[in-house]
């Protein structure tokens, strides 16, 4: 585990420094993403778990790509809108929670995936999945309060 993949998962680095310079983190995924052809970003480097999804702005209908980590469930992958624990919503998650659909680009490999916006029991045991595999997430939901985490799951669409 390197230098960066040992603070982020570390609470007390992620609480002094992750979520104090979070603006920088998105600075640097950006310019990461843009320098690589979209291949490496932040949470690459940090050795977390993420895909690009792409889909219409719900708004603008315009294709809008965002780069987000993702917890695997199953056959899916659970997308967290924690928004780096804002008081609001990330805007992917309410272009997430307009649409059905969503393509979907893993380590390269493109795919259609099925979404739906978790609720009631499904999403407290998705959220326990969610904290068991990446405790932060809860540091940033406290960070958050009163604004509730939306949780999507995504699962790949038959051809």
């Amino acid at each position: 585990m390197n230098p960066l993949q040992r603070a982020a998962r570390n609470p007390a680095a992620y609480r002094r420094l992750f979520l104090p310079g979070r603006a920088l983190a998105e600075a640097l995924e950006s310019l990461l993403r843009f320098a690589s052809g979209g291949r490496v970003g932040v949470l690459d480097l940090a050795g977390l778990p993420n895909v690009q999804i792409t889909t219409s702005g719900r708004k603008t209908g315009l294709a809008r790509t965002a780069t987000v980590q993702y917890v695997p469930d199953g056959d899916g992958m659970v997308l967290v809108g924690s928004n780096w624990g804002r008081e609001r919503h990330p805007s992917w998650s309410a272009n997430l929670k307009a649409t059905e659909r969503v393509i979907v680009r893993r380590r390269g490999h493109r795919f259609v995936a099925k979404v739906r916006l978790l609720s009631g029991i499904e999403r407290e045991r998705a959220w326990a999945t969610v904290v068991a595999h990446w405790p932060n997430y809860q540091i940033a939901q406290d960070h958050a309060e009163p604004r509730r985490f939306r949780l999507f799951l995504l699962t790949p669409a038959p051809d």
